[in-house]
């Protein structure tokens, strides 16, 4: 893999019985990018993630995460990545520290380490106000917020956000997107939205997926050329529908 990419896809397939989820698709993502793939329900874009996590095995194709392969380094790409998924991944009875405490303990750290990681977390996402609260009576944005915060406990070199801002009002998602922001060039981070201003705001490089495929890629000045459209989501709907020009 050259040094300058995260992530590499050579011809990775998934496929579920007679259905191809994913049709041997390839493309590389630049280390410390933020890089989103978008597609219709069904796109095929979750399956890949899960394949690039090593939670399901490719039927054919191959994969790389800093260098690491889905095939044969498993354990490596688990130890360097980590995911933010669509459900908030809360224990609701905990604190906000007990939550970051708990994570950081699940990832080897000592109480010392611990304290530390945690103070971080709290700092970085201010988490300050509500860091004593249960979980379960935060906001869906504070949620968010926290879920991200223990997704980054393991210090991850590729964070995968899987619709973070999903069911968030306006305010609460765009408090969200600075928090994303921050975290630009830090990481490698790989971002799953149905928000299309969402994926122009914050994204490096977009790839739509339709039908288990890539059917364009760039940075979101480039998909509007390609279709020569105005702004992403009249974009997004032209390369969907197959009506780009």
């Amino acid at each position: 893999m050259e040094e300058e990419f995260a992530i590499v896809l050579k011809d990775l397939r998934k496929e579920f019985g007679s259905k191809v989820a994913v049709n041997n698709i390839s493309f590389n993502i630049k280390k410390g990018k933020l890089f989103s793939l978008l597609g219709v329900n069904g796109a095929g874009k979750t399956t890949t993630i899960r394949m690039l996590m090593g939670l399901s095995k490719p039927t054919s194709g191959e994969a790389q995460v800093m260098g690491h392969s889905i095939l044969t380094d498993l354990s490596a790409v688990k130890q360097i990545s980590n995911f933010s998924p669509q459900e908030t991944s809360v224990a609701p009875n905990l604190t906000v520290r007990e939550n970051l405490e708990f994570f950081a303990k699940i990832y080897g750290a000592d109480k010392e380490k611990a304290n530390g990681l945690v103070k971080d977390m709290i700092e970085k996402f201010s988490l300050g106000e509500v860091e004593n609260s249960k979980a379960k009576t935060l906001s869906g944005g504070w949620q968010r917020r926290l879920s991200i915060a223990m997704a980054l406990i393991s210090s991850p070199e590729v964070l995968f956000l899987d619709e973070p801002t999903l069911g968030l009002d306006v305010l609460a998602r765009r408090e969200l997107w600075h928090v994303i922001e921050k975290l630009k060039g830090s990481m490698t981070i790989v971002l799953t939205t149905h928000y299309m201003e969402e994926a122009e705001a914050l994204s490096d490089e977009i790839a739509i997926m339709v039908g288990g495929e890539i059917k364009a890629m760039g940075t979101p000045d480039e998909i509007k050329q390609i279709t020569g459209k105005e702004n992403l989501e009249e974009a997004f709907i032209s390369i969907a529908e197959g009506t780009e020009k």
